[in-house]
């Protein structure tokens, strides 16, 4: 019994590195700054599951299917998880970072064109588990950040 009790512990979906990626799951609206008034929110589908080490979400944007997003924690690094996304062609766009800091998520990834690297953030900050403000920003030398966009996702139904 006890090492039956133990091997569950060791399992990956009691690991406390899985908690806040669970956050995300449900479905979401999303009003960005850069939305013409009046406009109808997004809708923003995140289905979720765990499959061994891998958390992933399919995300579906206004009933279309995007991306599978595939967040793995880094080993020996709390708060630290590589992500990829997978489009539906089977491509995947490359791997970049997530690092969670209480109710702070920050995305990072680079993007390289020709010799020129553009760097790209996104900040999720929870103010309560139903409710998201992010900033989207990118920049030419990883120092100098521009706010490209900004807005709110609020949960309006948990995961299915």
């Amino acid at each position: 019994m006890a090492l039956a009790g133990a091997l569950m512990m060791a399992a990956p979906g009691n690991d406390p590195a899985y908690t806040p990626l669970r956050l995300y799951a449900g479905t979401w609206h999303i009003t960005r700054k850069d939305m013409a008034p009046g406009s109808k929110p997004e809708e923003l589908i995140n289905d979720c599951a765990l499959v061994g080490r891998f958390f992933a979400c399919q995300q579906t944007v206004e009933g279309v299917p995007g991306a599978l997003v595939i967040i793995v924690p880094a080993k020996n690094k709390p708060g630290h998880y590589y992500t990829q996304n997978v489009l539906q062609e089977g491509r995947a766009t490359g791997r970049a970072d997530l690092e969670i800091s209480g109710n702070q998520w920050v995305y990072s990834s680079t993007w390289d064109q020709g010799g020129k690297t553009t760097y790209y953030r996104t900040t999720n900050v929870f103010t309560g588990k139903d409710h998201i403000h992010f900033e989207q920003q990118e920049s030419e030398n990883g120092k100098d950040w521009k706010t490209t966009n900004s807005g709110d996702e609020v949960r309006v139904s948990s995961q299915r």
